[in-house]
């Protein structure tokens, strides 16, 4: 074990899903090492301890890990589970943390930033519950980058990642495990895998999942492949590679041009899905059809006790303040409470240990439950799987037939990426200056009730997290969000979320883009987003 000297860098401030940045501004020297024993520092007193430790298998991620079991070794800790070539899923990693009761884990990941020597890398530390560190834990960290003057390592030579089972390093024992096995098994317990098997078999029920050249490959091959016995043709990209294809891992319409493609074709299967680089993020389709996660959140919610694992029904559930209010509809008529929180899978946790709720997500593609304590790509696509396997109806039917009851809420967002960091919060800035003097203003064919800057008091541990979000409420049933996101790594990008509430059954057929865009010239109106940005027009709109 060697000591090496090393200054704080003052740029790994956590976001709200660890530390993001280009790929090589992290192959600079010392600047893993320094967060890492900042990680370690945080979590104190490291000798005895176990960690699980893997990523999305992006560009850097090998030698990552390698960096991570010789720090680990140096502190003290007596044992590592890795997922075998350095791969597991976000998902798989809370489940392996949970399972065998580790002390947290060491997932790397940019998620659904794109891979590759030029793309970006990332890296985050998930508490022993298995979800994301909170927030006083990722300021604990931070403050060590800023003060750290040296950092432990040992100098073995690197481990054998691709073979099953155990290394020694002194007194700590790396063992390789399965990637797949655990989390596979657990999604035979929550769902009914014969029901699905049985309409796979009689050709009623099929999918195409697009793994977009991520993580969860190998987990889709695994259960849509060998356990359910799907097409094996229709698992597409599902060989994870460093620079995921040369494609962006984000499972939305614009990056998801195979999936699309296949799903609005005449041969269409019934069921399309995607999930991102790290596995923790989905898209749902229909034939020629696309459910918003928001809906897709609503309809689970509406649905969730035709799931096996779920029969005795749920204590409540929650959704990230820019999500559509429609899992509001459901959780009133159900009776259950339904918590708004920030975006970042870490405000749910509190919520799911304390068995507040049971079903949460994030309009960012994101939905999971209490079976662990992150998004879940796959158990969100076995879901609705699972959903047709019972209900014998087309998405699109299951997604209309949802409306009818619980009105539809008209949902977009619109990101304008990579804009100057400054300008970014001089319009946010501006914005919260002059909220106040929004209410009661008359904007186009609205009148805005309320305009507020979102804060959170977390109802377990009392913690407040400020300034999470502008919110302007509008009159008839709308409203537009503004935030700028924790996700990037060049510039800032802001996020524009607009939603209009049709209650009326027929008016819930018309065009998104064509019910949202009188929202979205007014959202440039309002956050004079032209003046601060140079932009005309959002980057993506999802």
């Amino acid at each position: 074990m060697k000591t090496v000297k090393t200054s704080p860098f003052t740029d790994q401030e956590p976001g709200t899903s660890g530390l993001r940045k280009q790929t090589k501004h992290f192959q600079q020297a010392h600047y893993l090492e320094n967060f890492v024993q900042s990680i370690f520092s945080a979590i104190g007193n490291t000798v005895g301890k176990t960690l699980v430790l893997g990523g999305d298998g992006r560009f850097f991620n090998v030698p990552a890990i390698q960096t991570i079991i010789k720090m680990a070794a140096a502190n003290g800790f007596s044992r590592l589970l890795i997922g075998q070539n350095g791969i597991l899923s976000t998902p798989a990693a809370s489940l392996l943390i949970r399972k065998y009761k580790t002390d947290g884990g060491i997932i790397l990941s940019a998620s659904h930033n794109p891979g590759g020597q030029n793309g970006d890398f990332g890296i985050k530390y998930n508490t022993p519950n298995g979800g994301p560190a909170p927030e006083k834990v990722t300021e604990a960290i931070y403050q060590n980058t800023l003060s750290i003057s040296e950092y432990k390592i040992e100098s073995n030579e690197d481990i054998n990642l691709d073979t099953l089972g155990q290394t020694q390093i002194n007194d700590m024992t790396v063992e390789i495990i399965d990637s797949v096995s655990d989390y596979a098994d657990m999604m035979e317990d929550i769902y009914d895998f014969e029901l699905i098997k049985q309409g796979v078999k009689s050709k009623t029920l099929s999918l195409c999942f697009d793994a977009m050249h991520a993580v969860t490959g190998p987990y889709a091959r695994e259960i849509f492949i060998n356990r359910l016995g799907l097409d094996a043709s229709l698992v597409i990209n599902s060989i994870p590679l460093e620079d995921f294809g040369g494609g962006h891992p984000d499972p939305n319409q614009a990056h998801a041009e195979e999936l699309m493609k296949i799903m609005n074709s005449d041969q269409a299967p019934d069921l399309g899905a995607a999930s991102d680089g790290d596995g923790d993020r989905n898209m749902i389709l229909g034939q020629n059809f696309f459910v918003t996660p928001s809906d897709s959140l609503a309809v689970m919610s509406a649905n969730i006790t035709e799931i096996k694992a779920y029969k005795a029904g749920i204590s409540g559930v929650a959704r990230s303040m820019p999500t559509s209010q429609a899992v509001d509809k459901v959780a009133e008529k159900l009776g259950i409470p339904c918590y708004e929180t920030p975006t970042g899978w870490k405000f749910f946790g509190n919520l799911l240990d304390a068995n507040k709720i049971a079903l949460c997500g994030e309009e960012s593609f994101g939905t999971g439950s209490n079976h662990i304590r992150e998004k879940d790509g796959i158990w969100a696509v076995l879901f609705w799987l699972n959903l047709l396997a019972i209900k014998k109806q087309s998405v699109e039917k299951i997604v209309s037939s949802h409306w009818t009851i619980y009105g539809r809420h008209y949902y977009g967002r619109h990101d304008y990426e990579a804009i100057d960091s400054n300008s970014a919060n001089k319009l946010m800035m501006t914005l919260r200056e002059k909220l106040t003097g929004l209410i009661s203003k008359k904007v186009g064919d609205y009148t805005i009730t309320d305009a507020c800057d979102f804060a959170y008091t977390d109802p377990i541990d009392g913690s407040i997290s400020a300034k999470q979000g502008i919110i302007i409420q509008l009159n008839p049933d709308a409203r537009i969000i503004f935030r700028l996101s924790g996700t990037g790594t060049q510039g800032a990008t802001l996020r524009v979320y607009l939603e209009k509430y049709e209650a009326d059954s027929n008016k819930q057929s018309f065009d998104t883009t064509q019910v949202l865009e009188p929202l979205a010239e007014l959202s440039k109106t309002i956050a004079d987003i032209v003046h601060f940005t140079g932009r005309t027009s959002a980057d993506v709109i999802t």
